[in-house]
């Protein structure tokens, strides 16, 4: 046999290149990283508050469900304006006029407070001895308060709709038509959802 003819004996295998590493190998790399990291956990913190904060709101959400389900009772009906009225007043704010419910507490809890409507007939003199705030407003403030924090108009006379709610006697409220009644509770929840409070 002719030693200079090739044969399979005489391969040989090929070395393999170094692995190639996935750690950045400038420091621009790492600066980049650590800018993502940190960006990543600052959202994440930023919406953890938010859920915490939107607490009220969302216990406030599953309260109208309920109320929404017996609608044709007269107790649901009546409680719709309190509800509302212990939303805004759980909001968070900055105004130092309100005392909003802290995180955690709950926002069905009954609170040692003022009534949150005061009847129509309320004199002025009594009206303006009560504490200022969220609580303290009635019929147009009201309307204005809630107008001011929804995106879009509310009904011109929602808030004596909800003061009908809450005073009106009963045979008023047995002859309100369903479409009403639905309307009121869909702009509530509306409302709920939307509203806007201070950052």
């Amino acid at each position: 046999m002719n030693p200079n003819v090739p044969s399979i004996e005489q391969l040989q295998e090929l070395g393999l290149p170094a692995p190639v590493s996935y750690a950045p190998q400038t420091w621009g790399w790492w600066v980049l990283l650590a800018v993502l990291v940190l960006a990543a956990l600052l959202i994440g913190i930023r919406r953890y508050v938010q859920w915490r904060r939107d607490a009220y709101r969302r216990e406030g959400l599953a309260r109208l469900a309920q109320l929404r389900g017996r609608s044709d009772d007269l107790n649901a009906l009546r409680e719709l304006p309190e509800l509302l009225k212990r939303v805004a007043l759980s909001m968070p704010t900055q105004s130092s006029n309100w005392n909003p419910i802290p995180v955690g507490a709950s926002l069905l809890a009954k609170r040692p407070a003022q009534s949150t409507f005061l009847a129509p007939d309320t004199p002025l003199s009594r009206a303006g001895s009560l504490p200022q705030g969220v609580g303290a407003l009635r019929r147009d403030d009201w309307q204005v308060f809630l107008q001011r924090h929804c995106k879009k108009p509310l009904p011109a006379d929602f808030s004596e709709q909800l003061a009908q709610l809450a005073y009106a006697p009963d045979d008023t409220l047995r002859a309100l038509p369903a479409p009403q009644r639905q309307a009121l509770f869909e702009t509530c929840q509306y409302w709920m959802e939307h509203h806007h409070v201070a950052a």
